[in-house]
């Protein structure tokens, strides 16, 4: 099945692209939660629309995306939340909440969608996330969990 993708998706592409995967992935994964949309004659305006959109919020050279990327190393990224007696935390960090609290501590604006959790981070203490700022540039944020 052919379809535009309409945010990044890891190993498959980024917004804009017409990308051919199987119907089960696209009717299943990719559709239902907005990642994409069905490919159409009349969408190839959509595609162009979805493209300029890109342009303008991503990072346009590694140059940039490295001197981002030394900010965001840069920075100590707090983030406060409730938890239990044994140290875990009532539901999980969300990238939403990692990027609020990167702009908090002083970094640059982080897209949340740019984020990556490998594991859920459920638990207080120091965590690890990526950050996909180019295709080639990727940051490491150390986020300290503390209990509120």
């Amino acid at each position: 099945m052919k379809i535009i993708l309409t945010h990044e998706v890891t190993g498959l592409g980024g917004p804009g692209d017409v990308v051919e995967v199987k119907d089960g992935y696209a009717r299943n994964y990719l559709v239902p939660r907005g990642l994409a949309i069905r490919w159409t004659r009349g969408g190839e305006k959509d595609v162009e629309q979805i493209r300029r959109g890109r342009k303008l919020r991503e990072i346009a050279s590694v140059e940039q995306a490295n001197v981002v990327k030394a900010e965001l190393e840069g920075v100590k990224v707090r983030l406060k939340g409730r938890a239990g007696d044994a140290g875990r935390l009532f539901g999980a960090v969300t990238a939403a909440d990692i990027a609020s609290a990167i702009k908090a501590a002083g970094g640059p604006d982080v897209d949340k969608r740019r984020i990556e959790v490998t594991q859920p981070i459920k638990t207080l203490g120091t965590h690890s996330v990526s950050v996909r700022l180019h295709p080639e540039v990727a940051a490491k944020v150390n986020l300290e969990v503390q209990g509120a």
